[in-house]
């Protein structure tokens, strides 16, 4: 394997271990500030006792979160430093702003929240955990905002290889980065109202603490079922954004290879890469996909094969890109040679392809899920069966949400600034038997720390509320 592919590797690797601890930290961050503030308005001691025993999760999973963390910005040096080199004075005061604006903002008032209970008056204790709230989801902000750039990167322009900033607002205001900014929020808050629920409903199967786990099974209840609907039709609109910023992604996610107008969707598919075409499509539904790309059951959708040339056209055209000179060398003076040929500007599409279905699939799941909780949220202590589905469901919106990011990362591939800047371009001058020792070592640590993290999380989760 060679460096770009462990390159790679790492990042995806030290992302995803880190995206374990993020999605729950924004949404359960929100339902806590909502607990806080029914027991402020009411009165009510229960909801400060649910407010005290979610917060013990959410803090186990905020600190994690952060250690995992640390190590991305780094890998932007090590491992990425012709990127860096590259786009820096853009992606680099970006990550700025959200270090400096938002993560300080809620580390600062997560400290006054924990140690501030009845050392502060009700008001400002409920205001410090809005303020996580708030500055979690800004840092996201922030984070998807740098992650939009590289997939649709308005607002700026390449000069002699190096990416020169143009207009900030256009940047902050990229229509592809916010669309992937509500849908990552969406699906965050989702994960965290099927964990509340999936902890009650273990309890509540045992009849442990029943009032204190009703409740919190009915605050959760309707959340769930409301961002589970709003998520779908979200992910409807975002992949009509992706259709119209990133066809190539989109044809990858569908498996289309030929221009079709109009393009129908197949209910089973097998992508077959090598020749470039699908060695099996069964159950048409005819203009489905023109529909789901352009609200139009009519209209035309690209294939893969005539979108790769033209993207490549278009990238050589914006940067005299010439695909037989090496790419980079290594410190040890080893070239890579790394042509990549019109034809071949097109993503890995197998994977894609099925990590899309994957998250489509699971997110009808999860309407289907909701709605029974909703429904039964009053009586789910009766239904011991679907009180255990849904404790062993607390991981699977961790799946559909990696398969998401799967689909925005490998999707934008060969691509790491969108027909800009060729993926192999951005890697550092190390040899690959460095970044494979690294890569090793991060497997195993963060494997450690997500022992780590499963286990206090269960235990505490198990144990319930303090008397």
């Amino acid at each position: 394997m060679d460096v770009v592919m462990l390159s790679r590797l790492q990042f995806a690797v030290t992302v995803f271990f880190h995206f374990i601890f993020v999605p729950l930290t924004l949404g359960l961050s929100v339902l806590l500030a909502v607990m806080e503030s029914i027991y402020v308005c009411t009165g009510d001691e229960q909801y400060k006792r649910m407010a005290k025993f979610w917060g013990k999760l959410f803090l186990i999973n905020f600190a994690l979160g952060v250690v995992t963390g640390i190590t991305l910005e780094f890998q932007f040096g090590t491992n990425w430093a012709n990127y860096s080199h590259s786009v820096g004075d853009i992606f680099g005061s970006i990550l700025a702003v959200e270090a400096t604006l938002a993560f300080f903002l809620e580390s600062t008032f997560i400290a006054v929240w924990h140690f501030g209970w009845d050392k502060v008056s009700k008001k400002v204790h409920c205001f410090a955990i809005w303020a996580v709230a708030v500055a979690g989801n800004l840092s996201a902000l922030w984070i998807i905002i740098a992650n939009g750039w590289m997939q649709n990167p308005v607002g700026s322009e390449f000069v002699a290889g190096k990416a020169r900033l143009i207009d900030f607002f256009a940047v902050v205001g990229n229509p592809f980065a916010w669309s992937q900014y509500f849908h990552t929020i969406l699906a965050s808050w989702m994960l965290a109202a099927f964990f509340v629920l999936g902890v009650s409903a273990w309890h509540l199967a045992r009849r442990n603490e029943r009032e204190f786990f009703n409740n919190s099974f009915r605050l959760a209840a309707p959340f769930a079922l409301v961002l589970a609907v709003l998520l779908a039709l979200q992910g409807h609109s975002h992949g009509m954004t992706v259709t119209r910023y990133q066809p190539t992604k989109l044809a990858a996610m569908e498996s289309l290879w030929e221009t079709a107008k109009p393009a129908p969707m197949y209910l089973f598919v097998i992508p077959d890469e090598v020749n470039r075409r699908n060695s099996i499509e069964w159950l048409p539904l005819p203009g489905m996909l023109s529909f789901l790309a352009h609200g139009d059951f009519n209209s035309e959708v690209k294939g893969l094969n005539e979108l790769g040339p033209r993207d490549f056209a278009e990238f050589q055209t914006k940067t005299t890109y010439d695909p037989s000179a090496p790419v980079t060398v290594l410190a040890s003076g080893e070239k890579i040679e790394k042509p990549v040929a019109p034809e071949d500007a097109i993503p890995p599409v197998l994977l894609t392809f099925a990590s899309f279905r994957l998250m489509v699939a699971l997110g009808a799941v999860f309407l289907i899920v909701a709605l029974l909780a909703f429904c039964w949220r009053n009586s789910i202590e009766e239904r011991p069966g679907f009180a255990r589905l849904l404790t062993w469901m607390i991981p699977i919106p961790y799946v559909a949400i990696m398969a998401g990011w799967t689909v925005a990362e490998v999707g934008r591939q060969p691509w790491i600034v969108y027909k800009l800047m060729l993926t192999v371009q951005g890697i550092s001058s190390v040899p690959a038997s460095s970044v494979l020792a690294s890569l090793s070592a991060f497997v195993v640590v963060y494997s450690l720390l997500g022992i780590v993290d499963i286990y206090l999380l269960r235990k505490f989760a198990l144990k319930g509320p303090a008397a």
